[in-house]
């Protein structure tokens, strides 16, 4: 795995996000990181995090991560395979779909790995797991935010 976050590594400007800005106190803060060919994220939800069911992580915030793992997987594999720092990239389209309860107050990992770079979009595939199980599995597209022209 590597050392820095590629949440950390956004520029201040695109920092406040609720799941992964580093500058948002209130927010998630998670954090991504290469893991080989895919992406890690580790996250631990606490109990105010519960959904109808007590004990059970809700579909919102499950979602929410995938997303925000989506996309810094997108603004990583982008900026590796130009060689170039982390740009910003949007939901184009997020697909969840549950497999099994996930808790609440156990390590989850969020993994996601690349399967098309075309352009400014970027394809990913994503799972969610709690203690080795699959809970959740998705696919985001991604699409990177153009650059402000700088005169």
């Amino acid at each position: 795995m590597t050392t820095q976050a590629f949440q950390d590594q956004y520029p201040d400007e695109f920092a406040h996000c609720y799941g992964c800005g580093r500058l948002n106190d209130g927010g998630l803060q998670i954090k991504s990181y290469w893991d080989g060919d895919e992406t890690i994220c580790q996250f631990t939800p606490d109990a105010k995090y519960s959904g109808g069911f007590p004990g059970f992580l809700y579909g919102g915030m499950i979602a929410s991560l995938l997303d925000c793992h989506g996309a810094a997987t997108a603004a990583a594999a982008k900026a590796r395979a130009e060689n170039k720092p982390l740009g910003r990239f949007v939901t184009a389209s997020l697909k969840v779909d549950f497999r099994a309860p996930t808790p609440i107050n156990t390590p989850l990992d969020i993994r996601g790995k690349i399967t098309e770079i075309k352009g400014r979009k970027v394809v990913v595939e994503l799972t969610l797991s709690a203690l080795g199980k699959l809970c959740a599995e998705g696919s985001a597209v991604m699409v990177q935010i153009p650059e402000k022209n700088k005169e």
